[in-house]
């Protein structure tokens, strides 16, 4: 049997950021070795009238100095009542080497509670579990019971 966490890494890009109208940059993806990604952006309180949205960025600048918007990776922007909520925006192939997630707020206070992004598609397997992955469980078919 072969699991998908054995064919997907999974990264912490960001960690929870308090409310605010600030951009916020995720760090920075290495897409050598993958297909592609997906970030998962998870929010909480929203105030009224903000504008919150999920974007992605690419260079082939390690520090990505050279970092561009890539076109219609805009996930949003959330609405107000939109609060405990997700966006989600995957790119497949990108162009250059290093991607990033960027958290866009502005106008009113927007809550993140942290950003994931899964790599997918390697060309290795399986795939090495990053560092921000404390612990993992892959069960098959399990029987009831105890957790």
């Amino acid at each position: 049997m072969e699991f998908e966490t054995s064919k997907t890494k999974v990264v912490r890009v960001m960690n929870a950021v308090a409310a605010g109208t600030t951009p916020q940059n995720g760090s920075i993806i290495d897409m050598a070795g993958f297909e592609g990604v997906r970030f998962i952006a998870a929010f909480g309180a929203l105030t009224a009238t903000q504008v919150t949205s999920l974007k992605v960025q690419q260079g082939a600048a390690a520090n990505l100095s050279d970092a561009a918007d890539l076109a219609g990776s805009k996930a949003g922007p959330l609405g107000d009542g939109d609060g405990n909520g997700l966006l989600i925006t995957e790119i497949f192939r990108p162009q250059e080497r290093y991607v990033r997630c960027v958290v866009s707020r502005g106008t009113a206070n927007a809550v993140i509670d942290g950003v994931i992004a899964e790599l997918y598609g390697p060309r290795v397997l399986p795939v090495a579990k990053d560092a921000t992955v404390i612990a993992q469980t892959k069960l098959g078919s399990p029987a009831e019971g105890t957790a």
